[in-house]
């Protein structure tokens, strides 16, 4: 899942960027309400870690513009304010949930979790496709019982897939939600990814189950 983290307090975000990437997350970072905007604008988001006290704009002014988005990202409010009225005023205003600092990390990811379970069709807590079986939780795949062993990056592709059955999505697509927007990579990486990922599951005999569209991109059926 592609996350942004809104934060102007640097250490706090380093923190987060590097917990959250060891959970697999692939995680932007904006300073400032401005840049949170930028990038809401430009990349494909499934959650949002926001301060309310930010510079430039605060964080009420980055949520009622994210909720204007097409695009509508769950958004968990992480802030030092801790008054009922904020969180009410907060949750009205369109976020999804609300954690006051200082904050426990594990309470932090089950939070996010339990955000990236959401959709509008309330996805499950492990997903199923015949003898296929994701647990995003664990982040395990397993194919009748058994362990694919597959990378973060592997596994980011086919749960993508999973969750957008018969949803074609192109080379560029599939890579803005596995690199972030530092990355140096190129998008020619995600053939590579297709690949060995289609290996693994050749030797349980899924070889077939991701379809490539000529000239549009690849699709679960």
């Amino acid at each position: 899942m592609r996350l942004l983290i809104v934060e102007d307090s640097v250490p706090l975000s380093q923190a987060l960027l590097d917990s959250l990437a060891r959970e697999g997350y692939i995680c932007d970072h904006a300073a400032d309400g401005e840049i949170a905007l930028e990038y809401l604008s430009r990349y494909p988001y499934d959650l949002v870690v926001l301060d309310l006290m930010l510079p430039k704009r605060s964080g009420f002014e980055v949520l009622r513009d994210i909720r204007a988005l097409d695009a509508n990202p769950n958004v968990l409010i992480l802030s030092a304010r801790d008054q009922i009225k904020d969180r009410v005023a907060a949750l009205d205003a369109g976020a999804d949930d609300y954690l006051v600092k200082p904050f426990a990390l594990d309470e932090l990811l089950a939070r996010l979790r339990a955000l990236g379970r959401r959709s509008p069709q309330e996805a499950p807590a492990v997903m199923t496709r015949g003898d296929l079986e994701i647990d995003p939780r664990s982040r395990r795949v397993r194919w009748r019982g058994q362990d694919l062993g597959l990378t973060p990056k592997e596994y980011g592709l086919l749960e993508l897939l999973l969750r957008h059955p018969g949803q074609v999505f192109s080379r560029p697509q599939i890579f803005e939600r596995l690199y972030d927007s530092n990355s140096g990579a190129s998008d020619k990486v995600i053939e590579v990814i297709v690949s060995t990922l289609r290996g693994k599951l050749g030797k349980f005999g899924a070889g077939d189950l991701i379809q490539t569209r000529r000239g549009f991109g690849y699709v679960l059926e």
